[in-house]
């Protein structure tokens, strides 16, 4: 990837299947930068390779580019996500060809962390199990657990990244203890940190904040959920693919898990025969964590800023790291 300035005109050709993100906003400062753009109107590979082929970055929303796509787009020198995760682009591929990948960092740190934290007292407090047996013509104190006090809980935060951090300083003042597990260990205020094994062991309830990889596929599988203790919580407002649906299906059934709150799944929309659709004791929203007005609006700004500082100078603000 060159590190030296860019100072001709490029082509930027831009996804719009993310119907949440008006990326029309930004189209008058990328122009304004003397760059021509282009809204294309497919999102699969097949699609982008065919209408993007001779641009020279891309701001990609959910369409995914793996390395023949690549192959065939050989004018393309930067990707742009809409988002922090970056499963959907072969990173590998992408460098190996000397392409930049950038990803979103921090547009919705504290939205995230905050869904979090409400699935987490929602699963705790029993709210959604609640409402549903009130609305089926019960009016029963037993229809759910019996909650315990937040102040004898063990919050157990796994992935100590931006929102993790964020979900710990929220849920301080409820939990009795936040103890954190992360791939790459560093000081990090206000959390303990134990090992992978402590933090399944000890915590109460487990919230997962990890980026999808090969490594971290099915992370949570059935023997990892065999490891929690009974009755624990789990919240999952990152990728659906860190968890093994069918095993925390029948951890869920056989009483080992309590409660899930799950903002993402392995397949999103999910199919009404999903192993987790239609559990009595998940609650689901619909990969909506990240959504703010002051966050959408954020989203698109920072693709577009990676866009204009890789053509000014290179590399792009948020890169993904080459060794991802």
């Amino acid at each position: 990837m060159s590190t030296h300035a860019q100072v001709r005109p490029i082509r930027i050709a831009v996804c719009s299947d993310l119907a949440d993100l008006d990326v029309r906003t930004v189209f008058g400062a990328l122009e304004s930068a003397g760059h021509s753009v282009t809204l294309l109107q497919g999102s699969d590979s097949e699609a982008i390779v065919a209408d993007a082929v001779d641009a020279d970055a891309l701001m990609l929303g959910y369409g995914s580019l793996d390395d023949d796509a690549f192959a065939r787009l050989p004018a393309l020198r930067m990707v742009a996500l809409a988002s922090m995760g970056f499963d959907n682009v072969d990173v590998e591929a992408a460098h190996r060809r000397g392409v930049a990948v950038s990803n979103i960092v921090g547009a919705a740190t504290e939205e995230v962390a905050l869904h979090a934290l409400a699935l987490i007292l929602d699963a705790l407090r029993g709210i959604s199990a609640h409402d549903r047996a009130v609305r089926a013509g019960g009016w029963d104190l037993a229809a759910v657990p019996l909650p315990r006090r937040g102040s004898g809980l063990t919050l157990g935060i796994i992935g100590l990244g931006r929102i993790g951090l964020a979900l710990a300083e929220q849920a301080a003042p409820i939990f009795g203890r936040i103890i954190g597990y992360d791939p790459v260990p560093c000081e990090r205020s206000g959390v303990e940190q134990v090992s992978l094994e402590v933090a399944l062991r000890e915590a109460d309830v487990i919230s997962l904040h990890l980026p999808l990889t090969e490594e971290t596929t099915g992370f949570l599988d059935a023997g990892r959920l065999g490891e929690l203790r009974r009755g624990a919580v789990i919240v999952n407002v990152s990728r659906g693919g860190l968890i093994d649906a069918a095993a925390l299906r029948d951890a869920l059934d056989d009483g080992r898990i309590g409660a899930a709150g799950l903002d993402v799944l392995d397949e999103e929309p999910p199919p009404q025969d999903h192993a987790l659709m239609n559990h009595p004791r998940v609650t689901l929203t619909p990969h909506a964590a990240f959504l703010s007005d002051a966050a959408l609006a954020d989203y698109v700004r920072l693709q577009a800023d990676n866009v204009l500082t890789w053509a000014r100078t290179g590399r792009p603000l948020t890169p993904v790291p080459t060794d991802s």
